[in-house]
């Protein structure tokens, strides 16, 4: 088994400057898992992004971008006629909100070839994808994901999986209690964060969240909560590990930083407790930055 994929959507970004002035990027939420992946393992490592994109000027970007910087797509498909998805990041300090336009986004169609996405996951030593990655999709595509994720599993891969419950990419709560929790009977880690679990679940404390994740059967836990400790579970142990002091300027993907910190480390044979003092310290050096992407090499060095 070798290499890391994940699943799921690479958007436009436009984060603001001055007044109208807009700086274009790309990201997204498992993307930016992937970028930070990408800048904490070892070159030769093979790191992949499965998503489907268009035939579009931007979509040509979004793949240029992606090779330029060490992150291959596997077997991802391009749908004639399709674009990407949008969104903008309007800041308030640094908390952040956004804007999305995503309703054609060729990332809905990510699993309509199951055989591409079989493909794309074989022999991998790590699968990760989130809870956006099956909000975006039809059910049958979010049957097709978790299929293709199972079968990885059993064929040896490691599968991570954050819930990222985002309320507008789902029909109901309902829907999303099902799907996600579906998804946990599938992981080996599990990344949530605690304000989502408690919106969708209702979970009244950190523990809680663990307990229910799991009775799902997955073995590792690391549940996050912003600026305060992030709780591990793991090796029959409890831990809570302080959040790193950040002179945040933008908190966008924070937590998906976080999580590629916490892979790499895990990769890097850093017990659980280490993987997430190493990943605080890489999620406080990503948020002193604007959008969510911050340049590699200052991930590396927070990462040691």
């Amino acid at each position: 088994m070798g290499g890391f994929a994940a699943i799921g959507e690479c958007m436009i970004e436009l984060s603001g400057a001055n007044g109208d002035q807009w700086r274009m990027g790309f990201a997204g939420d498992t993307l930016n898992t992937t970028w930070y992946v990408r800048a904490l393992t070892k070159t030769e490592y093979p790191v992949d992004y499965v998503t489907a994109f268009g035939d579009d000027p931007f979509s040509m970007k979004q793949r240029a971008f992606l090779n330029e910087n060490g992150i291959q797509t596997a077997n991802s498909p391009i749908i004639a006629g399709a674009r990407p998805g949008l969104y903008a990041i309007s800041l308030t300090g640094a908390e952040r909100s956004f804007t999305y336009w995503r309703n054609d986004a060729a990332a809905r169609q990510l699993a309509d070839d199951t055989d591409a996405l079989a493909q794309s996951l074989a022999g991998r030593e790590i699968v990760y994808f989130s809870g956006i990655t099956m909000g975006i999709l039809s059910a049958k595509n979010r049957e097709n994901v978790l299929n293709a994720v199972k079968n990885a599993r059993e064929q040896g891969s490691l599968i991570v999986f954050d819930a990222n419950y985002r309320p507008r990419l789902w029909e109901n709560a309902d829907t999303a209690q099902q799907v996600l929790s579906d998804a946990f009977r599938v992981t080996d880690i599990a990344l949530p964060t605690f304000p989502d679990e408690n919106a969708l679940f209702g979970d009244a404390t950190p523990d809680h969240t663990a307990d229910r994740i799991a009775g799902f059967g997955v073995g590792e836990i690391v549940v996050k909560d912003g600026t305060e400790p992030a709780l591990v579970v793991a090796d029959g142990r409890r831990t809570n590990v302080p959040a790193t002091i950040a002179k945040a300027v933008d908190t966008t993907g924070a937590g998906d930083s976080f999580n590629g910190g916490y892979i790499a480390s895990r990769l890097a044979g850093l017990d659980p407790v280490k993987a997430a003092a190493s990943a605080h310290r890489v999620a406080a050096r990503v948020v002193e930055f604007h959008g969510a992407l911050a340049p590699m090499s200052e991930a590396r060095a927070a990462f040691g």
